[in-house]
C-alpha cells in the first residue's frame, strides 16, 4: 500500500471535490423532482420518480441514480484506472492493490424523500478492502466531512474554513450520546429493537437520525459519543467510519465484501467509553449480526 499512501492526500482531495459537487447536484435536483413541499406518504402514495430495493419501505429516487452516475463519471475523469462499488450500480473490487471507489449517492433516501435535512453524499477509496480516503457531504449543510489514513479528519465548512476532528474526551457511558440506526426488514428492526432496549437504560440517551454515514461523522466531529448500527453495506461505512477512526474513535466495520444482507456491527465510539460500549453491546447480543 506504500504507492498509496504517497497519495492519499490526493485521494482524499477528490474524494472532497466529488462528493461536494454530487451534493450541490443533489440539494438541486430534490427541489426540481419533488417541488418545495415534502413528501408526507400520506396514503402510502409515490411519488414520480421513487421505486423500492429490497422492501417497500426501502426507497430508491431518480436523484440516487442519477447523481450515482454523476460521481461515476467524474471519478473516471479524475482516476480513470480505478473502479467504483456503488449502492445503485454495483461493481467489483478490481486488482490487488488498486484503488476502488465506493460511493453512496444519497445516504438517508428516505430523509431526503421527506424532505427531513439529514442526507449525504459518501465516497470512500479503499485499497485490498481497507480504506484509505474519504469524504462524506451533509447536502443541507454543506459540510464536508474527510480523512486520509493516517493523517488525521477534518470538517470543511461552507466558507472553507476546516477544522480538525476528535472524539470526544467521555470516560463515562452513563453519559454518552448513542447514534443508532435501524434496517429494512421487520425481523432485523425486531432484534435491533430488543438490543437497543436493553442498552438505553445504561446510557445518556440515543438518537436516530437516519444517515449511517452522518452518524459516523458526527462521533469524529463530537456531537455523538458513539454510533452503532447492523447491516450496513461498504458503501454505508466506508468514507464515515475511516473519518470516526482518524478522529481518534475506536471502529468496528463488516468484512469488506460484507453487504445488508450479512447483519454485521459497525461500531464508533469515543476511546474513553468504547470498551464499556462494547462489553454493554455483548451482553444485549449486539456484537453478534443481526
Amino acid at each position: 500500500m506504500e504507492g498509496v499512501q504517497l497519495n492519499r492526500w490526493e485521494l482524499s482531495e477528490i474524494a472532497v471535490t466529488v462528493a461536494a459537487e454530487a451534493a450541490q447536484r443533489v440539494a438541486a435536483r430534490r427541489a426540481e423532482v419533488f417541488g418545495a413541499n415534502a413528501f408526507d406518504g400520506a396514503g402510502g402514495s409515490r411519488p414520480e420518480g421513487v421505486t423500492t430495493k429490497s422492501t417497500p419501505t426501502d426507497p430508491v429516487t431518480v436523484v440516487d441514480t442519477e447523481t450515482e452516475g454523476f460521481v461515476r463519471e467524474r471519478l473516471a475523469e479524475l482516476r480513470p484506472d480505478d473502479t467504483v462499488l456503488g449502492e445503485e450500480f454495483g461493481g467489483e473490487r478490481g486488482e490487488p492493490g488498486a484503488v476502488q471507489w465506493v460511493v453512496d449517492p444519497i445516504d438517508g433516501t428516505v430523509n431526503f424523500l421527506y424532505g427531513v435535512p439529514a442526507y449525504a453524499v459518501s465516497v470512500g477509496a479503499r485499497v485490498d478492502g481497507v480504506s484509505v480516503a474519504g469524504a462524506v457531504a451533509d447536502v443541507v449543510h454543506g459540510t464536508v466531512y474527510a480523512a486520509a489514513l493516517g493523517a488525521g479528519a477534518r470538517e470543511i465548512a461552507p466558507d472553507g474554513t476546516v477544522r480538525d476532528l476528535r472524539a470526544n474526551p467521555i470516560t463515562d457511558p452513563a453519559l454518552a450520546l448513542v447514534a443508532t440506526g435501524f434496517g429494512y426488514a421487520r425481523e432485523r428492526r425486531e432484534k435491533q429493537g430488543r438490543v437497543l432496549a436493553q442498552l438505553l437504560p445504561a446510557v445518556r440517551d440515543v438518537r436516530r437520525i437516519g444517515s449511517a454515514a452522518l452518524d459516523l461523522c458526527m462521533v469524529a466531529a463530537g456531537r455523538a459519543d458513539a454510533h452503532f448500527e447492523h447491516g450496513l453495506s461498504p458503501w454505508d461505512w466506508a468514507a464515515g467510519a475511516l473519518i470516526a477512526q482518524e478522529a481518534g474513535a475506536v471502529v468496528i466495520v463488516p468484512a469488506p465484501d460484507s453487504n445488508s444482507d450479512d447483519g454485521a456491527l459497525t461500531l464508533a465510539a469515543a476511546p474513553g467509553i468504547a470498551d464499556d460500549l462494547i462489553a454493554l453491546l455483548r451482553a444485549a447480543g449486539g456484537l453478534e449480526a443481526l
